[in-house]
């Protein structure tokens, strides 16, 4: 929604005031819980507010009938805040829209106390009323969208020699190296949201036999027309088994991968699938203004990606994709949407050598972000949730965030 004012009474000695409104929802016991603050708008009698959403629940609980007060401020450097006035509406008076009826005076009991002749102490006035409903990630997965869970694992020569323990790709018969671990960890959850189970898997950097060529999104599966695998254990099955077919080379290439998910996501944009794409490597990429490009090109998909980066290398650059801090940009292009989550794998090894805790933190970590980026996803394109097709409890992801 969105106010102005007109004619507030003039607080400041040298100059006009400096006003500003806060909105209280008033509780069943008579009193009332302050639920948002306007900008300042300096030295001005007439100030326009900037437009501002709230939650419909912060302003009144549900109950539209429930009186909403509102102070009008004048603010002072040193917090001691003048009371110029409040006036009062609800959620239905507010939503019948700019009228003559959402015109409001701001009183001061004080002064309509002291002066005969007093009239008010201005007016607000209401210049827009606009409801929209917030879906949730929740709301969109009991409507039946899909998320497709694709994997593309690092086979490039600096994780070490897969034969000897000081490899990343080490296969101890103790424990689980630590792609199999971030594999097994994020992909537990994410299968249960996966209707088919069946999950693409790829390699990159590694040469390919018979002929030792170079491939940046080789299947796992060992068969170009059909690179799914079957459930988690098939995905871990395909990396072991590769591991012993391929040699480990480079560079380490993550356009091809991130192209080859994004064409898929091109082509399912209305809201009924969702891919994740989930990238585990183990260190500097080698095509950094390409796979920017890929990014940038990607966020307008829906398409999340998580980079788990394994081992002890410095992830700078991984930093840079994960766009919280600043968006991703490319050729001056700025990504649409903040598509990538990066975790270092290493903060995650638990001290005590309790594996089933790190990953669970792990899990929680990495998935903390897809809720939001599908929403935004969704948001962006107009897309609504479609009618729930059941109420049959939902899998874990939704309560890891």
């Amino acid at each position: 929604m969105q106010l102005c004012a007109n004619k507030l009474d003039k607080k400041d000695f040298f100059g006009k005031s400096d006003p500003f409104l806060v909105f209280y929802r008033s509780n069943e016991d008579g009193t009332f819980t302050i639920c948002h603050k306007t900008e300042v708008i300096k030295n001005t009698l007439n100030p326009v507010w900037q437009p501002f959403t709230i939650p419909v629940r912060a302003l009144c609980n549900g109950d539209y009938d429930r009186t909403v007060k509102v102070d009008v401020y004048d603010w002072d450097r040193d917090g001691s805040h003048d009371f110029i006035g409040e006036f009062t509406t609800s959620y239905r008076e507010l939503s019948r829209g700019q009228n003559q009826f959402n015109v409001y005076e701001v009183l001061n009991p004080k002064k309509k106390g002291r002066k005969k002749k007093y009239v008010n102490s201005g007016t607000v006035t209401l210049l827009s009323f606009k409801v929209e409903s917030e879906y949730t990630f929740v709301d969109f997965i009991r409507g039946g969208t899909q998320l497709n869970f694709t994997v593309a694992i690092d086979f490039t020569a600096s994780n070490g020699n897969p034969s000897q323990p000081t490899s990343l790709h080490y296969m101890s018969p103790y424990q689980m190296n630590a792609y199999a671990m971030a594999l097994k960890a994020v992909g537990e959850i994410i299968q249960d949201y996966d209707s088919d189970k069946l999950f693409p898997a790829y390699g990159f950097g590694a040469k390919l036999p018979p002929d030792g060529k170079i491939s940046h999104g080789f299947p796992l599966s060992g068969d170009a027309d059909n690179p799914n695998c079957v459930g988690i254990e098939g995905v871990l099955e395909a990396y072991f088994r590769s591991l012993k077919t391929v040699q480990l080379y480079g560079p380490t290439n993550f356009a091809p991968v991130i192209n080859k998910v994004a064409n898929y996501a091109a082509e399912i944009t209305d809201g009924s699938q969702y891919f994740v794409l989930l990238m585990i490597t183990d260190g500097v990429i080698s095509d950094m203004v390409q796979t920017k490009e890929a990014v940038v090109n990607a966020a307008g998909l829906p398409l999340s990606i998580i980079i788990v980066g394994v081992g002890p290398a410095e992830f700078d650059a991984m930093e840079e994709l994960d766009g919280d801090e600043v968006r991703v940009s490319s050729r001056g292009r700025l990504a649409e949407r903040d598509i990538v989550q990066f975790v270092p794998f290493r903060d995650y090894i638990d001290r005590s050598g309790n594996q089933v805790l790190s990953m669970a933190r792990l899990a929680k970590d990495v998935l903390a972000e897809i809720p939001d980026q599908l929403l935004s996803f969704m948001k962006s394109r107009g897309v609504e949730p479609r009618p729930a097709l059941s109420s049959s409890p939902l899998p874990e992801l939704h309560r890891h965030i």
